[in-house]
């Protein structure tokens, strides 16, 4: 199978129901307080940047309800200023905007 739009939504999917899986009952404190986890869930918002850039204009210029710009923006605030990235915004979207973006997203 080539790297399409289709392989690359099926990727941030996947990114987004593992964040959506492992985050169902952490609270933003008990995040602080496993590194390994906000690790991984830090790598996975990467991830799913890294799948939207790579989805073509066609894709994204259809879906204006799919918040490019901020998956794109939260993930260089991760990658180039990691220790300066608030917790409170992270947890937020790991809780919240996560699940909205795959329901927008699992529909298509």
């Amino acid at each position: 199978m080539g790297k399409d739009d289709f392989f690359f939504k099926k990727k941030m999917i996947d990114d987004m129901e593992f964040i959506i899986e492992h985050m169902k009952n952490q609270t933003q404190e008990s995040l602080e307080e496993n590194p390994v986890l906000l690790d991984s869930m830090m790598f996975r918002l990467i991830q799913i940047s890294e799948s939207s850039r790579n989805l073509s204009d066609e894709f994204k210029e259809n879906h204006p309800e799919i918040p490019w710009l901020a998956i794109n923006g939260l993930r260089n605030r991760i990658v180039h200023d990691y220790g300066n990235v608030k917790l409170g915004i992270v947890y937020k979207t790991l809780k919240e905007d996560i699940v909205d973006v795959n329901a927008f997203i699992s529909k298509l």
